[in-house]
């Protein structure tokens, strides 16, 4: 026996040697310790399937980690010994084979052992091995064309993989599972083992399911399915019944809704366009950063996922899939507009998974029950499933107000059937250089935003020249669905929710979800060089600054933000400040020049406007602290309360406008972090109860000018509107002409200012702020729909105009040609009177009323 097994034993060692001189793998998941057995503990390796060929693949892992190899024979009583791997299934039949489950001998006898103490533990490490399921090395369109992780076949199609796919081996390894903590719930003997098979198959399903994608049925079959569902049939005679057309037409016209919507899915199709996309990502851009993907890997497992992503360009569309196939993640289907349906660009995207969605189902409640039964399709089958919150792209490069849509779809769809949970992960994607650079330039500067077309974006891709930066990929903390309802409406799980078409509680869950993911993306920004120089040059009155003085305002800022971290999921560059600006001259999103003081660094007029785009990717995470600054900009002194009061004033407004993370309770102690840090980088010190502004020679100070610039739009907005409102006078205006008003007004100060900043008049902007100010109650509407408003707005248009320039606040003052504020004794007067003095007088006036 002894001398056999040493037979086997090594032809079993060379038959391995040989494979590993064409094979290559990669490791996923968790291995179990390095130190060997002990204690009366043995390790035993799970496979799913009966395979000589992954055996050895999983055998060379195990020597090159100094595992314990899996066929290595462990004793297990006095004269009893076994082998440490154990399979599922074998192959059944030698002309036709075939996987068929068995009750494995060598389990039931480890188990028995730890059943009857013969042995302390058996650790059992489930182990699965994809063959060509490894994105990053795919080269041959051929290989495609024969992979071994769909289907079961031959063992002469398992040569032909380990021929084709041999490079390209991931392998799965899982935490391990204990015997001993199952015998410890008091299962007999034989349940135990049963226990502990179905607990191993059910492993192995939803590992091929977060790896492969559930089973795809024919999309025919799908059609055919929708088609013939309750709701679908319903909708067709409702269209009958209101006399419009005959059954056959309305039949038809459902048939032709969901061939327009559905996807066409083709694992093949995603493999051979992750070629063309790895030669895209590497000859464009230097390459994608992923960062926080872990816990969505262990999630995928025993949850669908809904990836809820913003929207920064088209190459979104083909970023978050590349990314998720390359980290052994099934690619999910993507929510597309129809607008992208286009001849032959369309049919790609929609064999790799797009389905196509129209802009507007109004009017046509048929198009709109077949798309809500689709996608309810997807949920039900545990299909991952992708959709842009924004609705479309931002052109501002700030989050825009999430489209809340497809979250009810998916919120009712769940209600009438959450058998499989839900996790929804808000993922951000950030560009050191945006694909769509010049068309942005255009829309923002007014230019009509022209029809999408495959010879545009292919004339995009030509144009492109130079390096484009690097790419990134954060995904934030997932959003299970089920805690989210339960604490927001607990009764969604009742029968009359579940039955109701709209449930009560339905509006209030979906814009709760939808302000929890855009706050969730903001979370997860990256904070990379061209942000932070766009934030700087663009608070500089011509958009220039000495290289030294930049690199050594870069150094502070970049300083600030990672001591007070916008939240843990915040990426932020390495580079120094040195390192920042050569980036960006790389990129060529800067200019020098040199005069006889030195070194000038600077934005044309083109990058000025496209600069803004990436200032406000990061708007959100400077939001408090260039708040804090603007109050030192034009106070010499402010006691500590006087700046919390201040900010406690304006916060909400900032925290609509931006999607803050913080409540209004949790404002303070973040205060009080961001005052600890500007003392700490020397923008301000402590003097007795004062907190002082540096010395307006020094560089921090330079640095405290510029962050409190970078909120200034933000702030000329909020005055724009109270200004209007004041001129106006209360009960005059209607909210839907003051937010014209504002916008015309904001339009002229861009042209008398030069403000190279298209957001600046953007109107849902006034629109949201305006809604906020009715929201606090400082805005009410009478019985003739006009607004009214009493002292607050006038207490607020006093504050807000004191973090202002002096020119600023004149030209606004001219414009609504109030007298109050066009004074220059009057403006003069406010911008020498200290803070504290007129906080103080607001204190009293709150307390009086």
């Amino acid at each position: 026996m002894q001398k056999r097994r040493g037979i086997v034993r090594a032809l079993s060692s060379c038959v391995r040697r040989l494979m590993f001189l064409w094979v290559r793998t990669v490791v996923h998941g968790t291995l179990p310790h390095k130190a060997p057995s002990s204690g009366g503990t043995i390790l035993v390796y799970a496979l799913k399937n009966r395979s000589y060929s992954d055996l050895r693949v999983i055998e060379q892992i195990c020597l090159d980690q100094g595992l314990p190899a899996p066929c290595r024979a462990a004793h297990i009583g006095q004269a009893k010994e076994v082998l440490t791997f154990f399979s599922l299934s074998k192959v059944h039949g030698l002309l036709l084979p075939r996987q068929g489950g068995y009750s494995s001998s060598r389990l039931q006898d480890l188990v028995q052992a730890v059943f009857e103490g013969r042995l302390a533990d058996v650790a059992i490490v489930p182990v699965q091995v994809f063959w060509g399921r490894r994105p990053d090395r795919e080269n041959s369109p051929l290989k495609l064309l024969f992979p071994w992780n769909y289907n079961v076949g031959s063992r002469l199609k398992k040569f032909l993989a380990i021929l084709l796919h041999g490079r390209n081996v991931m392998v799965h390894f899982n935490a391990p599972l204990s015997v001993r903590q199952t015998l410890d719930e008091g299962l007999d003997l034989a349940r135990l083992t049963r226990k502990i098979h179905r607990i191993l198959r059910v492993h192995f399903r939803q590992l091929h399911t977060s790896v492969n994608g559930p089973d795809l049925s024919h999309r025919h079959m799908l059609v055919n399915t929708i088609l013939q569902s309750e709701a679908v049939r319903n909708a067709v005679q409702s269209e009958v019944k209101a006399g419009r057309k005959n059954s056959v037409k309305v039949e038809r016209r459902a048939s032709k809704y969901i061939n327009e919507i559905a996807s066409d899915y083709s694992s093949s199709a995603v493999r051979l366009l992750d070629l063309l996309l790895t030669w895209f990502w590497n000859k464009f851009y230097g390459g994608v950063q992923v960062n926080n993907i872990v816990g969505v890997q262990e999630l995928a497992k025993d949850h669908e996922i809904i990836y809820l992503p913003c929207h920064r360009s088209h190459i979104d569309y083909l970023l978050l899939p590349y990314v998720l196939f390359h980290n052994g993640l099934q690619t999910p289907h993507i929510a597309a507009g129809i607008n992208l349906n286009m001849p032959f660009v369309g049919s790609i995207l929609r064999r790799c998974g797009a389905f196509y969605i129209r802009r507007s189902f109004k009017g046509d409640a048929l198009y709109s029950t077949v798309f809500h039964q689709y996608l309810h399709t997807l949920f039900v089958r545990g299909f991952p499933v992708c959709f842009f919150i924004e609705g479309g792209r931002s052109r501002t490069g700030r989050i825009l107000n999430p489209r809340t849509g497809l979250l009810s779809i998916m919120l009712r769809s769940y209600a009438r059937n959450h058998q499989k949970p839900i996790a929804v992960v808000p993922v951000y994607i950030g560009y050191e250089k945006v694909l769509e650079a010049s068309t942005y330039i255009g829309e923002l500067q007014g230019k009509k935003k022209k029809k999408e077309s495959p010879m545009d974006l292919l004339r995009t891709v030509v144009a492109l020249k130079g390096h484009m930066g690097r790419t990134t990929v954060n995904f934030a903390r997932p959003i299970k669905l089920d805690t989210l309802l339960d604490s927001h409406c607990p009764q969604w799980r009742n029968s009359e929710a579940q039955s109701s078409a709209r449930p009560d509680w339905l509006s209030s869950a979906t814009d709760h979800l939808a302000r929890i993911v855009a706050e969730s993306i903001n979370n997860a920004t990256v904070i990379n060089a061209i942000s932070i120089i766009a934030s700087i040059l663009l608070a500089t009155p011509r958009q220039a600054m000495g290289e030294n003085e930049l690199v050594e305002v870069i150094d502070i800022v970049n300083r600030l933000l990672k001591q007070v971290p916008y939240s843990s999921t915040v990426t932020h560059s390495a580079l120094d400040g040195r390192q920042m600006l050569a980036q960006a001259e790389k990129l060529q999103m800067v200019r020098r020049r040199r005069d006889s003081l030195g070194e000038l660094i600077f934005l044309d007029q083109t990058n000025a406007v496209l600069m803004t785009y990436y200032r406000n990717n990061i708007l959100h995470v400077m939001a408090i602290p260039a708040f804090i600054c603007s109050l030192f900009v034009y106070s010499e002194q402010l006691a500590v309360r006087e700046v919390i009061d201040f900010c406690r004033s304006f916060y909400p407004y900032l925290k609509a406008e931006l999607f803050l993370r913080w409540d209004l309770d949790e404002l303070e102690n973040q205060v009080h972090q961001w005052l600890a840090a500007l003392q700490e980088q020397g923008l301000i010190f402590r003097q007795g109860q004062y907190l002082l502004r540096t010395d307006p020679q020094s560089i921090e100070f330079i640095s405290l000018m510029v962050l409190s610039r970078v909120m200034q739009h933000s702030l000329e907005r909020f005055t724009i509107v109270v200004s209007l409102l004041l001129s106006n006078g209360s009960g005059h205006i209607h909210a839907r002409e003051l937010e014209k008003q504002s916008r015309d007004m904001a339009q002229r100060l861009s042209g008398l200012y030069g403000l190279n900043a298209p957001e600046f008049f953007d109107k849902s902007l006034f629109s949201q702020f305006i809604r906020q100010l009715q929201a606090h109650n400082v805005l009410t509407v009478n019985s003739d729909k006009k607004l009214s408003f009493g002292e607050p707005i006038k207490y607020m248009a006093e504050q807000v105009q004191r973090l202002l320039p002096l020119e600023m606040r004149y030209g606004i003052g001219q414009v609504t040609s109030t007298s109050r504020l066009t004074s220059a004794t009057d403006l003069k007067e406010r911008q020498t009177r200290t803070l504290p003095e007129t906080s103080t007088q607001i204190r009293k006036s709150r307390k009086e009323g």
